[in-house]
């Protein structure tokens, strides 16, 4: 899994360059300028037509306004609202969230004209199911200029990124989530979370989009406000702190954020990273799913639905990506408080420190870790640690996490002379798994993570162990590693002790639900546009056999998680972007003929539809 993971981190580093989120910031401008400034509008009639106000029962389509925009938001509004959020927090600090906020504007621009692009362009032969989507503009769109080779071929591609992200972000980050969080509060295996998530999705994808439709539009306006409702009262009890935390997040969007407690600090090029990812990540902005969705809706004014999905952003991103954002930040759960609060438990002392050297692939490598370095048969594979007994945990640790448990991720903080670029500090994190052997006169241990001094981004610590002049020094706290959602429900336990886990994973059960299901009806289109009606019963069965892959432990840190999602979503962004951009004339046509139709009221509403039978 280590090899695999440094294979995407490497794709990952090529596709999140930071040109390619100038590109994207760029294009939401080119958009919002283009159509006069589309949010407004999102925000006024947008409203209208979601509330039924220009519906037409003659027109085609399968479902209403308002359940294109459940079923889309439904993807959106996910977990990428709970763990993805403090994921970007966790590792961009607060600044990341300016970035978000800044995404989540410019990406109301985004929405609406990718998704009017594809209600001009998508497939009605069949009114109670349409289908629409990247892909069939860019092979419709090309085949009326004569290009429809080209169109197709791009087409093909574009489904093939969507179905990367499909089963990464849109399915095994969410599967991921639940069943750590669920683990957490109730040491449940993760296999068995994933197996009851995939009869769920499974149950409710088995009947298209018209169900998918019914049951977003029932789940998802239940789950915004419970969610919303839990995050209001935190942040009630925590009203002296917001003032704080806004300014906090403003400073740090410009410059690197201070490194404190179980915080190692993030430089301001690391906050604008990770906060547009994790934003992209949540409300899909230019990514060319949520058209598939809004492609279903029933109605001939294609811009009318583009204006409904510029709500998406504004919902997703601007309101609860915020207020989970505000959650984290005005709690301390970032930095765990005051240290008495926050570190889950204290050493003795400071941990030693301990070089170790191994061959690999012809190789000498040299690394550090903490305590005494041990090799272990795992699985038929030599795996090496640095291992030292587990300390008890602090009354304030249990009351917050609950007791250690077996495979708990822990983290140290070590720091020493030379600097960071991710952070901006000379501090680093060292990974570590807790392990509590079944025989009762077994101590229990913590597994360290060897931290390699050959890796260029590390290669500073090789020297801090080895001279005297600075040394690595390992702060004797020793915390446990929230990872996603857990981070939240941390959060709301410093609040409420207890509360948060169980609150957090009831939310976290309906996000993740609500987002599988939709993500399984965007790849099921991908599906349809490559092979036809045929494939989607295997596809769904691997989608669903995907659910409970990513619940028995092939994924098991923040990182990896993290670079599974990010991969899908760049993909899809490099293809579906500049689609956009070719078909933006065509949109932006679109756009200002209907604007100008409705303020000469040729667009009726529903009373004049229904005077006009």
């Amino acid at each position: 899994m280590d090899r695999f993971n440094d294979i995407l981190e490497l794709v990952n580093g090529f596709i999140w360059t930071d040109w390619m989120l100038y590109i994207l910031l760029a294009t939401g401008v080119l958009f919002t300028i283009w159509s006069g400034f589309c949010q407004y509008r999102a925000l006024t009639h947008g409203v209208a037509v979601t509330s039924g106000k220009y519906d037409n029962p003659d027109d085609p389509g399968a479902i209403s306004h308002f359940q294109a925009l459940s079923a889309a938001l439904s993807a959106t509004v996910g977990l990428g609202n709970i763990g993805g959020v403090a994921i970007a927090i966790a590792l961009g600090g607060p600044g990341a969230v300016f970035w978000m906020w800044v995404i989540g504007i410019v990406g109301m621009a985004l929405k609406s004209t990718e998704v009017t692009q594809s209600m001009l362009f998508r497939n009605t032969e069949d009114p109670e199911n349409p289908h629409g989507g990247p892909m069939f503009v860019v092979a419709e769109g090309m085949k009326q200029w004569g290009l429809g080779g080209i169109g197709q071929i791009i087409g093909v591609l574009f489904c093939l990124t969507l179905l990367i992200s499909a089963v990464t972000g849109g399915n095994m980050f969410q599967a991921w989530n639940v069943g750590d969080i669920t683990r957490e509060a109730t040491n449940l295996p993760g296999w068995a979370t994933g197996l009851t998530l995939a009869v769920i999705v499974a149950f409710v994808t088995i009947g298209g989009i018209k169900r998918i439709g019914s049951v977003a539009g029932a789940l998802v306006p239940f789950m915004c406000i419970l969610y919303v409702v839990i995050a209001l009262v935190v942040l009630a009890f925590n009203l002296p702190e917001i003032p704080g935390v806004f300014s906090t997040i403003f400073s740090s969007a410009f410059s690197p954020s201070e490194a404190s407690g179980a915080f190692i600090g993030g430089a301001a090029g690391t906050a604008f990273l990770w906060g547009m990812k994790r934003a992209l990540f949540s409300s899909e902005s230019g990514q060319g799913s949520s058209p598939i969705a809004h492609s279903a809706a029933q109605t001939k004014e294609p811009v009318s639905e583009g204006v409904v999905a510029g709500l998406e952003p504004f919902i997703d991103t601007i309101i609860v990506c915020t207020l989970t954002a505000l959650v984290i930040l005005s709690t301390g759960a970032l930095t765990r408080g005051d240290g008495a609060n926050g570190a889950d438990s204290v050493f003795a002392t400071s941990p030693t420190v301990t070089m170790h050297e191994w061959m690999a692939d012809g190789t000498t490598h040299r690394g550090w870790t903490l305590g005494e370095v041990r090799t272990f048969n795992i699985d038929g594979e030599m795996v090496t640690y640095g291992v030292t007994p587990l300390p008890d945990r602090t009354e304030r640790g249990i009351e917050l996490g609950g007791p250690w448990r077996n495979l708990d991720n822990v983290f140290a903080i070590a720091s020493g002379g030379g600097a960071n670029e991710a952070t901006a500090t000379n501090r680093v994190m060292l990974t570590g798994t807790v392990h509590i052997p079944e025989e009762m006169e077994a101590s229990p241990t913590v597994r360290w993570d060897i931290l390699e001094s050959d890796d260029s981004e590390v290669a500073h610590w090789a020297p801090l162990i080895e001279t005297s002049e600075s040394p690595v020094l390992v702060e004797p706290a020793l915390y446990e590693d929230y990872m996603g959602a857990t981070l939240t429900a941390y959060a709301i336990n410093r609040q409420f002790p207890g509360l948060g886990t169980w609150l957090i994973l009831i939310a976290s059960w309906l996000f993740a639900i609500s987002t599988m299901i939709s993500w399984s009806y965007y790849g099921e289109q991908g599906i349809v546009f490559l092979f036809g009606e045929w494939a989607v019963g295997a596809y769904k069965m691997i989608y669903c056999a995907l659910i409970v892959v990513a619940t028995t432990g092939i994924v098991t840190s923040t990182k990896e998680i993290g670079n599974l999602s990010d991969l899908g979503t760049g993909l899809m962004l490099w293809v579906n972007i500049p689609i956009m951009l070719i078909f933006a004339g065509t949109a932006m046509t679109a756009w200002h003929s209907y604007f100008g139709r409705l303020r000469n009221g040729e667009i009726k509403t529903t009373d004049e539809h229904r005077k006009g039978d």
